[in-house]
């Protein structure tokens, strides 16, 4: 009887023993799995509605002002017809001919008199000031946004294209510079062709195509 109670007593040490020795299966919970975000992460930016690093801001466009760890000095606002933006703390602040990084380091220059290194972001969210307009005979006549470097072709192709009754030979693109019309000649016929390849010109904000 005493043998069969110390062989018990045995076995049952060497399950503990084995029990301590033995590493637990880990299942990784929600929060192992996904990382929390910093507590200091950026407050989010606003959308872009171009990645083009070297586009100028022009009036009618809408910018979005981010000022970190500073939301009452956020904003998005407009740019007014006379190229200015109203921004907090600062006023009238000139945006129109400017990059967004060009703003950007001009409105932290002038922030740095009431916040201590300001870091602030410039984001395009609106491009309204790069329209050109499309009239006639296209399939969706009206403003259309310019993408860079976009030609004739292209801007009437974002246009849906010339309808059935377009007469396509005689298309005109009208641009006022410094006061002054000009009037360029269009086939889009022979330019889809491959021909007369000079014709499709590069277009500049604010030119009009009349497709008769």
């Amino acid at each position: 009887m005493k043998r069969l109670i110390l062989v018990v007593l045995l076995t049952a040490g060497a399950m503990s023993t084995w029990a301590q020795t033995k590493e637990p299966e880990q299942t990784p919970s929600a929060a192992q799995a996904a990382p929390a975000a910093p507590k200091d992460a950026d407050q989010p930016v606003a959308k872009s509605a171009t990645d083009d690093p070297t586009y100028v801001i022009g009036p009618e466009d809408v910018i979005s002002v981010s000022v970190w760890k500073e939301p009452d000095f956020s904003n998005t606002v407009p740019v007014r017809p006379d190229g200015m933006v109203t921004l907090a703390l600062l006023g009238d602040v000139m945006a129109a001919g400017k990059t967004p990084a060009q703003l950007a380091s001009d409105v932290t220059s002038r922030l740095t008199k009431y916040i201590e290194q300001p870091r602030v972001t410039v984001v395009v969210t609106a491009i309204n000031s790069r329209r050109i307009f499309i009239l006639g005979e296209v399939n969706h006549p009206g403003a259309v946004a310019m993408s860079a470097n976009m030609t004739v072709l292209q801007a009437i192709t974002a246009a849906g294209g010339p309808t059935a009754y377009a007469n396509t030979k005689k298309v005109n693109i009208l641009r006022t510079e410094q006061g002054k019309q000009s009037k360029y000649l269009f086939n889009y016929k022979e330019v889809v062709k491959g021909n007369n390849s000079e014709q499709n010109i590069l277009l500049k904000a604010g030119d009009t195509i009349v497709v008769p």
